[in-house]
């Protein structure tokens, strides 16, 4: 077992400076936060009135309540685009690695394909789809 003060080949060892210089550098952004924040508060004006206290809706006068009720297909839609969107991200890191990967990780991804559209047919089929209306 190697030592805590070794590190791999070619890597040096982390000395207190390292950490040091972190702290150091943490110090600062605060400092530097802290005074703008302060000279906003300080150099800023204070009139409020009726423009200034409406909320900004890209120059729209607001009318009526902020509240919109969005049916359910839409959340939906949303939560399906996520799942689908995400294999991508799974799909995409398995062909950089294919190489690597061999045979078995061909077989592990035409099992996550596959998983993937047997629940997409099942979607379908339970007209999880349909934004329209419904049918009588």
């Amino acid at each position: 077992m190697l030592p805590a003060s070794v590190g791999l080949i070619g890597e040096k060892p982390q000395g207190a400076w390292d950490f040091a210089s972190l702290g150091l550098y943490a110090i600062m952004v605060v400092v530097v936060l802290a005074v703008l924040m302060f000279l906003a508060t300080w150099l800023g004006e204070r009139r409020p009135g009726k423009e200034k206290d409406r909320p900004y809706e890209s120059g729209v006068v607001p009318t009526g309540s902020a509240r919109l009720r969005f049916p359910v297909q839409f959340y939906l839609i949303a939560i399906f685009f996520i799942i689908f969107d995400l294999e991508a991200v799974f799909i995409y890191s398995w062909a950089v690695a294919f190489d690597l990967l061999g045979w078995p990780g061909f077989w592990y991804i035409t099992f996550f394909i596959l998983t993937l559209m047997a629940g997409l047919v099942y979607i379908w089929k339970k007209k999880g789809l349909e934004w329209g209306p419904k049918e009588r």
